[in-house]
């Protein structure tokens, strides 16, 4: 029996060529007939730090929550932001990507699980733009910079196992059920606001802190600020919970895509 480990692994390499022809397609038609073209990678994240730093910083004057690793409001909400983006672009684009590419799977003998997958990593590039606005930043602003900026591709692959593994169920059922996209969507809404990112994990009430220890998320946007912002190295249980959170959405994800792709052909 084919494991989705095992599945990956093959994927990245025999199928890496696949792979890359499908993240350079998808990055350039992002900004097809566009002058800038992949400038708006940056763009995008200037605009949005210059309007946290007038919002947050000039007219409400918000300060981190105490003991945080910077007193720069702007920076502090960027850093966790930047973890949650990348998870919900690629689980988003996911969900409805099957559909997207049927005449792929239906009249080609096409690996179907490789489109989440190159989701992620053409999500990937974009990711990788805004870092480096918010590491310059940060270096300007703050006067930091520090080696354990070196960790952060461990948690992007964590980020990528977790977001295909989700990726996968809602792609193979939006084959099936063409409102899952909706309930995507919806879902990830409700789950934004469960994960610290504007309200701190100090604000949440007592009754529903337990939801942060169930909140894969929480534990990226706390090691991203703490990665980019300070010199901290992360904790065992940080790292073994990142590991088991996405580890196990990947594994159940491609047992579940594993089954759905059966019927691809069929439906779509």
């Amino acid at each position: 029996m084919r494991v989705p480990g095992r599945l990956f692994l093959n994927n990245l390499i025999e199928r890496r060529a696949l792979i890359w022809q499908l993240v350079r397609r998808d990055f350039e038609q992002r900004y097809v007939g566009s002058a800038a073209g992949w400038l708006w990678g940056l763009i995008h994240p200037l605009v949005l730090l210059l309007s946290w730093t007038f919002v947050f910083q000039v007219c409400m004057r918000n300060p981190p929550p105490p003991g945080a690793v910077t007193q720069n409001y702007t920076l502090y909400l960027l850093a966790g932001y930047l973890p949650w983006f990348l998870f919900q672009e690629t689980v988003v684009r996911s969900s409805n990507s099957l559909v997207e590419h049927a005449n792929l799977i239906t009249k080609t003998v096409f690996p179907s699980e490789v489109i989440p997958i190159a989701i992620f990593f053409s999500s990937l590039i974009n990711h990788l733009l805004t870092l480096s606005l918010v590491v310059v930043t940060s270096l300007l602003w703050e006067d930091h910079f520090s080696a354990v900026l070196l960790l952060l591709p461990f948690y992007m692959l964590a980020i990528g196992l977790l977001a295909v593994g989700i990726g996968w169920v809602a792609a193979g059922l939006q084959v099936y059920l063409r409102d899952t996209a909706q309930i995507v969507s919806v879902a990830l809404t409700l789950w934004f606001w469960l994960t610290p990112i504007f309200v701190f994990e100090e604000q949440y009430p007592d009754q529903v802190k337990f939801l942060l220890k169930w909140n894969p998320l929480a534990l990226f946007v706390r090691a991203y600020r703490d990665r980019i912002l300070s010199s901290r190295l992360p904790s065992w249980d940080e790292v073994s919970g990142i590991l088991l959170f996405s580890l196990g959405a990947f594994i159940a994800g491609g047992l579940c895509f594993r089954q759905l792709k059966r019927g691809f052909a069929d439906v779509l």
